[in-house]
Formats: structure tokens, C-alpha cells, sequence
């Protein structure tokens, strides 16, 4: 029955002419960016931090610091199922692509699929089915089941033939550490992931994402202020280049100091022993509008939209689906 799902992937240019569409998911960093009457200016001033940025780490043979800029695309992945009724096509998951072209030699290298992911399903995993089951007020459990069709779905999305066909490597998913954990800098240090940090317990992100057969290492890159999570299949430092890992990196740290400038542009770097807030004060906000309260609601409106467009009308073949699909060996 897993042959029944198939999936079907379009390209967006990222730029300071960027328009979300109408089948975007609004909640997207890339979408809120793209919206109100700075709106070009916050594209050009964000696609100029992830430039200077991945320059500033790519400092070799690199005198003036502009050899390199980015080209980024917006990847939408949409699943299409053998179902009667309507709704057979259901947008799935939106990640960035990024290309690096180098001003010097004319060169362009594939970068790391995966920056800025998002998926109505986790929407509506988090913000309706996860509220739901606790609405009780009898303290905190997870629901039966809690993210493994999401997770078996992303898992043959990765082994489609629609994404073999576009990327040669597995994606790497980054963001921000958690706020509920606590973590520890380890003496372990990579030239461009930096130095890594380790927590004793997951959190429900990371447990959600073990679910989509990834790994997780916390890293703090040179010049960073907080560690980030990435997310990944494989080997994080063996399966991909340099420049490969420096385009996540100078693309997500961009992302998260507009998103989150409390823990990523913060005046002070992480300790040995670190909690991250969003309570802290003592960080600069960019010069970037980005409306987090808006972001929150949004989710919950798409959560909502995909309970009745997906979920309620296809919940008996998706069960089965899950029920019969084996996720393959790595």
C-alpha cells in the first residue's frame, strides 16, 4: 500500500521579489517575511545576513569577504494518494534549497536540503491533536501514536523517486535549541560547526524528529552566540562539505536571529552550563519585522485545515497505510 503514495515537488526562487502563493503555508519564516509594507527590504536585508554571513565562515581564499552568495529555493513537496473523494493531493512539507555560487570562479555547488522546515501535519500534531489530549488538566501525555504518520510519511518522502531524483544527499534539518532543557559544552570542536553541546534528556522536538529517522547534535559555530540543533540522517560530519554545512549554517543562524534574537542575538555567548530563554533582555534586535504572534495563530489555523482536509477524510487509508508501511534499514 505505500506505493499508493506518491509525491510531487515544485520550486520557488527565494529573493527580495518573493511572493508566498496562495498554496504556501503562511507560516513558513520565508512567508512571514514576505508579507506587509517592508516587505522587500526584510527579504533583502535577510538574504544579506545569510551572505555575509557564510562569508564570514568561509574566510579562505575569500581577502575581501563577497566571494561567495547564496541562491535559495523554496522546495514544496505535496502527496498524492490513490483516495475517492476529494483532497487527493495534500501539500506536505516547504524547506529551503540552497545552491552557493562562487563569484570567483563562476562555480555552482549543491548545498544542504532542509533549512527552514515546515509541514501542515506537524502543524496539526502540535497546535490541534497534542492541545486536545491535554485539555484536561490532568497533567501531560502524549497522545497514542504521536507523530509516527508524520514521521513514517517524511521517511518515504526521502525515498521517494521524486526526491532521489532532485537531491543527491539526505536534508539536514536546523533550528533552535529547546527552552525547556539545559545544556552542556563538550570539548569535542569542529572547524565549522564549532564547538558541541550535549543535554541529558530529548525534547518532544527531538523525540518528534527521531520519529522522521533523524539524529540530533547541538553545535555552536564560530562567532555564534547559541548552539543550534541539527537534525539529519547518516554522519552530520562526514556526509557533507565544507561550504555544504557553512550554507545551513549562515541560513538558519540568519533565520533564527530574526525568529528568536532573544537566544541567537543575544549581547553575551552561551555558557558552559546552558538554558536558553526567550525572557532574556540582553540582546539587539534586527532591523527585520517578522510578527511571531502571528506565526503561533497561523499554525493553529493550519492545524485546523489539515484536520479537515487530510486527516478526518482520509484517516482510515493513512492508518492503514502506516499500519502496513516498514521503514527501510539505514
Amino acid at each position: 500500500m505505500a506505493n499508493d503514495i506518491t509525491f510531487n515537488i515544485t520550486t520557488t526562487r527565494f529573493d527580495e521579489h518573493y511572493a508566498p502563493s496562495e498554496s504556501s503555508r503562511i507560516t513558513t519564516n520565508f512567508a512571514n517575511l514576505a508579507r506587509g509594507e517592508h516587505r522587500q527590504q526584510n527579504l533583502r536585508n535577510a538574504l544579506t545576513m545569510i551572505d555575509r554571513r557564510f562569508n564570514d565562515l568561509a574566510r579562505w581564499d575569500n581577502p575581501t569577504g563577497d566571494r561567495y552568495t547564496l541562491e535559495l529555493d523554496i522546495i514544496s513537496a505535496s502527496l498524492q494518494f490513490d483516495d475517492e473523494g476529494d483532497d487527493r493531493e495534500f501539500p506536505l512539507l516547504e524547506v529551503l534549497d540552497i545552491g552557493i555560487v562562487d563569484r570567483s570562479t563562476g562555480e555552482h555547488h549543491q548545498g544542504i536540503v532542509g533549512n527552514n522546515f515546515s509541514s501542515y501535519l506537524r502543524d496539526y500534531d502540535f497546535s490541534v491533536l497534542l492541545p486536545s489530549a491535554n485539555a484536561g488538566g490532568g497533567g501531560f501525555s502524549l497522545p497514542d501514536g504521536f507523530g509516527e504518520l508524520h514521521g513514517k510519511l517524511f521517511q518515504h518522502f526521502l525515498d521517494s523517486a521524486a526526491y532521489q531524483a532532485r537531491f543527491p544527499k539526505s536534508p539536514v534539518i536546523c533550528i533552535s535549541v529547546s527552552t525547556s532543557k539545559t545544556y552542556t559544552r563538550t570539548d569535542n570542536h569542529h572547524p565549522v560547526l564549532g564547538v558541541e553541546y550535549r543535554q541529558d534528556e530529548y525534547s518532544l522536538t527531538d523525540q518528534y524528529f527521531g520519529k522522521m529517522g533523524l539524529q540530533v547534535r547541538y553545535f555552536m559555530p564560530p562567532g555564534s552566540v547559541a548552539p543550534l540543533a541539527f537534525y539529519f540522517r547518516g554522519d552530520l560530519l562526514s556526509d557533507y562539505s565544507t561550504l555544504e554545512l557553512i550554507g545551513t549554517i549562515s541560513t538558519m543562524e540568519a533565520f533564527q536571529k530574526i525568529y528568536r534574537p532573544e537566544i541567537y542575538n543575544a549581547n553575551s555567548a552561551a555558557a558552559n552550563i546552558y538554558s536558553p530563554t526567550l525572557d532574556q533582555q540582553d540582546f539587539s534586535r534586527t532591523e527585520i519585522a517578522y510578527d511571531r504572534e502571528e506565526r503561533s495563530q497561523l499554525a493553529i489555523t493550519q492545524g485546523r485545515y489539515t484536520q479537515e482536509h487530510f486527516v478526518k477524510p482520509h484517516g482510515d487509508v493513512l492508518d492503514a497505510w502506516a499500519a502496513s508501511y516498514a521503514v527501510s534499514a539505514r
